[in-house]
């Protein structure tokens, strides 16, 4: 029975989740701006209902990005320090990956468009295609403008649908894209629970990494540009 503990502060959101071999459990919480106060509480609260000690897991999952830059340092430091005391290997996830297995999950999608606002005129976004036993990447994740998004790998006969808060930005997308995606889920997060669930397919797969190399995934080089500024200011 494999043992995972999974983290997300990647978006608005913080949620915790435990996976003992079948059973998820699951602490999600809508609060921004307090994941620093709520994330380690929430974690002791579900390790201690579970009557599971740190060092009895095999490994800690967490969302490694692209999202919310604060976000994604929260979860990575705590995660790696997690890691180090309990000698644990570390099971990075991907936000928009874990989004784009929600949709597969609980609308059985297998054509999945996944999209974070990135603010500053981007998107987040990538592209999956849910082979049976797992994700292939049609389209690696990258921040772009959202009228810049397209999928130079056409498959025929996909029924891709949209998955998060990038697809609130749908009116700038390209007519294209637009008229590609079937149906949009704009208020779709991660949750630690299927952080979880891909990261027992990751640990099958022994894609482990140390904890000093849990890293998070900002896609972006600039984390805050100024008003008026970025890639895609007008003049």
């Amino acid at each position: 029975m494999v043992r995972i503990l999974a983290l997300d502060t990647s978006t608005e959101a913080c949620s915790v989740a435990l996976k003992l071999g079948d059973q998820v459990v699951e602490n999600f919480q809508l609060q921004p701006r307090k994941h620093t106060q709520l994330l380690l509480p929430m974690v002791e609260e579900i390790l201690a209902d579970a009557g599971i000690k740190l060092q009895q897991l095999d490994a800690i999952a967490f969302a490694n990005g692209p999202g919310s830059f604060t976000g994604l340092r929260i979860a990575t430091g705590v995660t790696q320090g997690l890691a180090f005391g309990a000698d644990l290997p570390v099971i990075p996830v991907t936000t928009l990956e874990t989004m784009a297995f929600t949709l597969f999950r609980e609308r059985f999608a297998h054509y999945i468009i996944s999209s974070l606002d990135a603010r500053m005129g981007e998107v987040y976004w990538a592209a999956y295609h849910w082979n049976g036993n797992g994700f292939d990447c049609v389209a690696q994740p990258e921040v772009i403008a959202p009228d810049q998004v397209s999928l130079v790998q056409s498959i025929d006969d996909a029924d891709w649908v949209g998955a998060g808060s990038g697809w609130q930005l749908l009116d700038q997308f390209s007519p294209v894209m637009q008229g590609l995606v079937q149906q949009t889920y704009p208020d779709l997060l991660p949750k630690a629970g299927n952080i979880a669930r891909l990261a027992e397919l990751y640990w099958q797969q022994n894609k482990t990494v140390s904890a000093e190399d849990a890293i998070p995934v900002y896609l972006r080089d600039n984390v805050a540009f100024k008003k008026g500024e970025g890639p895609h200011k007008r003049t």
